[in-house]
């Protein structure tokens, strides 16, 4: 029977629906939560696009002339065994053949051989790329052939060549929108993944160039490092050489990720975004004992940007601790000194720190690392977020804040720019409207009724707090009455209870 075409998808409800239609396949195929679906629909995805990518590169080298290598042969390219029309699916699916036959050729053939791919001493950058995202990849969680197969032929037919561009966002872009999965409730995944508005405001603000190198010690899914060449190669515009986007795609990035079931979904997220050598350390940043490596080896020491959100509440024992000068559990403070410690003289800084991390006294460790950051840093803006800003992605309200620095000099005076007031949540997030301001202001850093400015004799008086304290505001405080604030109150209180009725309403009102 004839294969028929799937048709080209032309909207982005298309190819989200599609993306969903797998996803649906995959929790009832005995993969229920998103940390077992987006693995799965991961590896499965990277092959289908890196056979279609080194379909392309062969047909370029072969009409110059050029010689190609391919990183995978017969039967292990998606073409053989993938495509509903290719040499292996019809020898293990035709006459002749068992069920079961293809499930026993990818968990008994196929992922093995992609795991070894890295080992040879000859491998190519791509062939370790390639093995590191299969390397926990034992076999496949789909329980029945009928389903892997319906899952396969669904991925075939959501291939780039199949994606009507023109109107439809890249399939990178669908990829982020499935890892926002990882975050939703109960998927526990929210700590690996950053709002996408906020990370694309931490990257406008720094302003990463051609030629320098970027760096996240705690890479998650690794949007901060996919963004930032997103913004490179959108800043080169139609300028770039074929020299500069190789520059951009093979030595550009660098990361850190500890996490075994993220770090090949990094890999893979950012070879969707085009990067060809994702160069990411697979192991404890904070210990510096790495799991793998031979992604990382040509890194430099130190970085001209970082950019990145480390893990904040958690605590870390003396393996972690003794690498550090100021000895801590915390694990953001750590995270707070490795990052200094990396930046070039120059380098760059975006950061999200809890808010704890800015004004906490009753650790040593926490004082003497702001100090730290205000003797060896100029500290650009700190950038108060609203209470859960992280809430769409699973995590809870902590307050955070942006914190944005060089490397080298000190810090006389922070500009301050507050955006606690905004009423966010998982309904309700973040838009690049509401960072607006504050990145038109970034470069004056000049005082508005959202910013200002604290001098450094001050914050040292106040045991090095960098907390988003307008003094303005204070003053007015300190200026009221009693009667003021107890009239302040009982109106909070007020608005409270309207709040809760509302809430009690809207509960009470049938579904129809």
């Amino acid at each position: 029977m004839a294969v028929r075409a799937p048709r080209t998808l032309s909207t982005p409800a298309a190819i989200n629906g599609a993306v969903k239609d797998i996803c649906n396949i995959l929790r009832r195929s005995n993969c229920a939560g998103a940390l077992q679906y987006v693995p799965e629909l991961t590896w499965i995805l990277f092959l289908r696009i890196l056979d279609e990518r080194e379909e392309r590169e062969g047909r370029e080298a072969e009409a110059t002339g050029e010689d190609f290598a391919p990183s995978l042969n017969y039967p292990y390219r998606w073409r053989d065994w993938g495509d509903p029309a290719g040499a292996q699916r019809a020898e293990l699916t035709g006459d002749g053949s068992q069920i079961g036959d293809v499930l026993r050729f990818v968990n008994g053939d196929l992922l093995p051989h992609l795991r070894r791919l890295g080992d040879a001493e000859a491998a190519t950058a791509r062939q370790r790329v390639i093995a590191q995202i299969m390397s926990h990849v034992d076999r496949t969680k789909v329980d029945t052939q009928q389903n892997f197969l319906d899952i396969v032929d669904r991925v075939h037919a959501i291939s780039t060549e199949r994606i009507d561009t023109t109107h439809v966002f890249p399939l990178s872009q669908v990829y982020e929108g499935l890892l926002l999965d990882l975050g939703e409730k109960n998927n526990d995944g929210g700590q690996f993944f950053t709002p996408r508005e906020v990370i694309r405001a931490m990257v406008q603000a720094v302003g990463p160039k051609l030629g320098e190198v970027v760096y996240d010690p705690c890479c998650g899914t690794g949007g901060f490092l996919a963004q930032a060449v997103e913004y490179i190669r959108q800043d080169l515009g139609g300028d770039a050489t074929s020299d500069d986007l190789v520059a951009l795609k093979t030595a550009t990035v660098y990361g850190r990720e500890k996490d075994d079931q993220i770090y090949p979904i990094a890999l893979a997220n950012l070879v969707l975004h085009g990067i060809d050598e994702p160069h990411i350390w697979h192991g404890n940043t904070l210990t510096n004992q790495a799991t793998y490596d031979g992604l990382f080896q040509d890194a430099p020491a130190t970085f001209d940007v970082i950019l990145t959100n480390p893990p904040f509440g958690g605590k870390e024992g003396e393996a972690a601790r003794s690498h550090f000068a100021y000895k801590t559990g915390a694990t953001q403070i750590l995270f707070l000194q490795h990052v200094i410690e990396s930046l070039k003289d120059g380098g760059r800084c975006a950061m999200v720190l809890d808010e704890g991390a800015l004004y906490r006294a009753n650790d040593t460790a926490f004082v003497q690392t702001r100090r730290k950051l205000l003797d060896e840093c100029e500290i650009q803006a700190i950038l108060s977020l609203p209470p859960g800003v992280f809430s769409s992605v699973g995590t809870s309200g902590t307050k955070t804040s942006l914190v944005f620095f060089t490397k080298g000099g000190s810090t006389e005076r922070v500009w301050f720019y507050d955006l606690s007031a905004i009423r966010v949540g998982k309904t309700r997030p973040l838009t690049s409207e509401h960072f607006a301001p504050f990145l038109e202001l970034y470069s004056t850093k000049a005082d508005s009724d959202r910013s200002w400015s604290v001098d450094r004799a001050t914050i040292d008086a106040n045991g090095f707090n960098l907390k988003a304290i307008d003094p303005r505001i204070a003053e007015h405080e300190a200026d009221a009455s009693t009667t003021e604030i107890l009239a302040a109150m009982r109106e909070d209180y007020l608005r409270l209870g309207e709040a809760l009725e509302e809430l009690d309403a809207a509960i009470a009102e049938p579904i129809e």
